[in-house]
């Protein structure tokens, strides 16, 4: 609960299609029992959500925040937001708040299981990468539960830039020093990995924050991006590629 005396909504701003908006403009209906899901695939990818993933945790704390603390009687506890890694773990996201540990769920990277782990907890709101639609098998009881009880569904991309994107998250570098944090805390990741994946978000921050970009999606497409076998692994050169940028 580090972030609740550091961040709030207002470090945030929001926008759907060129338009000021709010995450409940986003995401209809968020409230204190909402449990975000982001499937993440390759190493530091879910940085890339880390602006809808921490504006969405203030609004949290807001719904608590008078209860909050580490005295007696007061409650210590966190969202529950969960990052399913996809084949292996990919990152440490506890200095954004993705805790305790067992919400960094490491899954096989098949459809069936990464939506049954989904499943499992409870998600209702699904954030996956942007990645091409692939074709996926699943039992009838596995997607009826997911489209039971997953009320929004989002794109995002590893570079935090999305193709046809209808969002627009702009975050503050306090946040933005969070997911440093918890980058440089991720031990399953080497020094050359890190710095790559460092270099790749300087695109995105202007005076210190951070603007990424989602697609809002069908939970039907979400479902059909939740693995990809062949997701290549993060270079400073995919980030330029992909931005635009020489």
């Amino acid at each position: 609960m580090h972030t609740i005396d550091t961040l709030s909504y207002a470090d945030f701003n929001f926008v759907i299609d060129g338009h000021r908006a709010t995450l409940e403009d986003i995401l209809p209906g968020f409230n204190e029992n909402d449990r975000i899901g982001v499937v993440v695939l390759q190493p530091g990818g879910g940085m890339g959500a880390s602006g809808l993933l921490m504006s969405a945790l203030t609004r949290f704390y807001d719904f608590h925040r008078p209860r909050l603390g580490d005295e007696p009687g007061k409650l210590r506890i966190y969202p529950e937001f969960f990052v399913f890694h996809i084949g292996t773990r990919h990152m440490n996201h506890s200095w954004m708040d993705v805790w305790p540990p067992h919400k960094e769920v490491v899954v096989e990277d098949d459809p069936e299981q990464i939506l049954e782990a989904i499943n499992d907890r409870g998600i209702t709101r699904l954030l996956v990468e942007d990645i091409k639609p692939s074709s996926a098998t699943f039992l009838r009881e596995t997607t009826s539960s997911a489209k039971h009880r997953i009320v929004s569904a989002l794109a995002y991309s590893a570079t935090g830039r999305v193709d046809k994107a209808d969002v627009r998250i702009t975050s503050c570098s306090v946040a933005e020093g969070y997911v440093m944090d918890s980058l440089n805390r991720s031990e399953e990741l080497s020094a050359e990995v890190k710095e790559q994946l460092r270099q790749g978000r300087k695109p995105l921050l202007v005076d210190g924050r951070v603007t990424e970009t989602y697609r809002r999606i069908e939970l039907s497409d979400a479902l059909l991006m939740l693995t990809q076998s062949t997701v290549p692994g993060p270079t400073t050169r995919n980030y330029m590629d992909i931005l635009g940028i020489s």
